[in-house]
């Protein structure tokens, strides 16, 4: 009976599910179930592409260039393009250099250079903090248009001045829409 019903929210027949409660002896469960549904069904992640790469042994090598593919299909939307970096508490830097390089479907090639602040001048890290890990995710290019539909390729290097460069655990791209 309460299948029937037709009001949904971000596709889920959430008056289906109150009803289904309503009538359920656990009042209490199907209600935190509901709730639940709802939070789950708001935090959805609309990005395009959010992929990283683990670097092998915690040792980032300048010829080790992670690459990471990127099917743009619109070239009216505008996109926020973010780099993700992870690394340990044993990194013995407060920043990171980082090359990015880009091949465009048209054959052009650009190569820009950014700075990653990742401590507090007293040492204290940036960023989230999971367990051994600290995650950074740094804007690179905000409201950004490309220009061409088809296969953009991100090349990442790490452009410190060791080499190798201890403690990074991984890198990669993040491109969400602007909404």
């Amino acid at each position: 009976m309460a299948a029937s019903n037709k009001a949904t929210h971000n596709g889920r027949n959430l008056i289906g599910l109150h009803l289904l409660c309503v009538q359920a002896k656990p009042i209490r469960f199907c209600y935190w179930l509901m709730l639940f549904v709802m939070l789950a069904s708001a935090c959805t992640d609309t990005a395009l592409l959010d992929n990283s790469v683990a670097i092998s042994d915690r040792k980032w090598h300048y010829e080790d260039q992670p690459e990471i593919e990127a099917h743009i299909t619109d070239t009216k939307k505008r996109y926020n393009i973010y780099l993700n970096l992870r690394h340990t508490p044993d990194y013995k830097y407060s920043n990171i250099f980082v090359l990015v390089h880009r091949h465009e479907p048209n054959g052009r090639d650009t190569t820009e250079r950014f700075e990653v602040r990742l401590a507090e001048p007293d040492g204290r890290w940036l960023g989230r903090g999971m367990g051994s890990t600290f995650s950074h995710q740094q804007l690179l290019k905000e409201h950004f248009r490309f220009p061409d539909t088809g296969k953009y390729v991100f090349k990442l290097e790490q452009n410190m001045r060791e080499n190798p460069l201890d403690e990074i655990t991984d890198v990669g791209i993040r491109i969400a829409p602007v909404e």
